[in-house]
């Protein structure tokens, strides 16, 4: 090799040539779905400008662990999907959940949990967060006062659920928020259910004064904005720099990236976001309200169904969606009557042929999950009917079939 040639010249070995070759594309090019960019090295065009880029905010490009411009843009689309300034992107909703935690609270302080929480949640804040010296209590969602008696001088944070998991009780979040704020305490909202649709998490009030908001969005993008059920990545929206900052220096110190073919499949599915959250929807209240009308069925939780618990909530924060129709999720549960047996739910459930055992939801299978809700409360809700409850998560399956496909399962408690 000739020790004066470029390294993208002629001259240069071929090894080299593949590697440092000169030819860029010509820019301009433009399609309707965004370039993926991979990368764990950024080049820097000097030593000034490697030693002035800043990774905190989105001025410049560090190491792929600090953003592409295609985290970049997803990160700024779920900003305007769910109202937020800022938006970090995380390996699953549940890794959203834990670096909210991690990042706001200290030893010492005391974190509020739902009864009705996520079981996760709940598990990582009586282990992880214990080990550290972090305390810990649970508050009835739908009681105002009982969630105002256990705010304390230590109390840091406040989980909110809206609904609540599994049983699907639809809280006063306007409610809930306001007295977090009175007292000067954090709060943070799982916004899966809603995913940016149903409500706006930072205009509770839906009004210009946007003076009513949570402080923190987590958000599985495993559901809806990737809805084929074949990734996991979670996000965490924020409006304040300071609470923003918090969250960014934990998620840095944490090591905390998705791979740049999960961002592109979730940014293909946003588009459709929207009309497949509102199809889960419409089937799911129409297989509701067929199963309230079943002998076998002694309560059905869905909150945009009357009678469901916390549904004026529901109402005076979804209804107007949607054209007044209101918006909710495509998930619901019921309570089977006490007098089947565990082992008769169960029986139902396996005889159920296109709804799938599985966790998780938002994609286009149906999904059944039997639970036992007296080992996942500390306390037995009042507004919980006895017997045994089951929650589906409804597909884009036709929904005559759905229902065919129920009634035959409904057929095998009785046998």
């Amino acid at each position: 090799m000739n020790p004066t040639a470029s390294p993208d010249t002629p001259e240069s070995a071929l090894d080299t040539r593949l590697i440092h070759h000169a030819y860029q594309p010509p820019g301009g090019f433009v399609a309707p779905q965004p370039a993926v960019h991979k990368a764990s090295t950024v080049i820097f065009p000097n030593v000034a400008a490697m030693r002035a880029r800043e990774w905190k905010d989105k001025s410049g490009y560090t190491y792929g662990l600090h953003g592409t411009p295609t985290t970049f843009l997803l990160e700024e689309r779920l900003c305007a999907l769910e109202g937020g300034a800022q938006c970090l992107l995380v390996p699953s909703g549940l890794a959203a959940i834990s670096t909210v935690s991690l990042a706001l609270l200290r030893t010492g302080d005391e974190v509020l949990l739902p009864d009705n929480a996520y079981g996760p949640n709940r598990a990582l804040t009586e282990s992880l967060l214990a080990q550290f010296g972090v305390r810990h209590a649970v508050y009835d969602p739908m009681d105002l006062a009982d969630l105002a008696q256990r705010i304390g001088p230590t109390t840091r944070l406040v989980w909110l659920e809206a609904p609540g998991s599994v049983t699907l009780e639809f809280p006063d979040l306007v409610g809930l928020v306001r007295l977090c704020r009175e007292r000067g305490v954090l709060t943070a909202l799982d916004n899966t259910w809603g995913a940016g649709l149903a409500f706006s998490p930072f205009d509770l009030l839906r009004d210009a004064s946007g003076t009513l908001a949570v402080d923190v969005s987590a958000h599985a993008l495993t559901k809806y904005p990737s809805g084929g059920g074949d990734v996991l990545m979670g996000s965490i929206v924020t409006r304040e720099p300071a609470v923003h900052l918090r969250l960014k220096l934990a998620h840095m110190h944490l090591g905390l990236g998705v791979g740049a073919n999960d961002v592109e499949t979730i940014l293909r599915a946003l588009p459709s976001m929207g009309l497949r959250y509102r199809a889960h929807d419409k089937a799911a209240r129409t297989l509701a309200r067929w199963l309230a009308e079943q002998p076998a069925i002694v309560q059905v939780l869905h909150p945009a169904l009357a009678g469901s618990p916390g549904h004026a909530h529901w109402q005076s924060l979804c209804g107007a969606a949607h054209a007044g129709e209101g918006a909710a999720a495509g998930i619901f549960s019921v309570v089977l009557d006490a007098r089947y047996s565990q082992a008769q739910v169960d029986m139902f459930c396996d005889a159920l042929r296109l709804f799938k055992l599985g966790y998780s939801w938002g994609g286009p299978i149906s999904l059944v999950v039997p639970y036992d809700i007296a080992s996942m409360r500390k306390r037995a809700p009042a507004h919980l009917a006895a017997g045994t409850v089951v929650r589906f998560s409804v597909g884009l399956e036709d929904v005559a079939d759905l229902r065919a496909d129920l009634a035959q399962a409904l057929q095998t408690l009785d046998r």
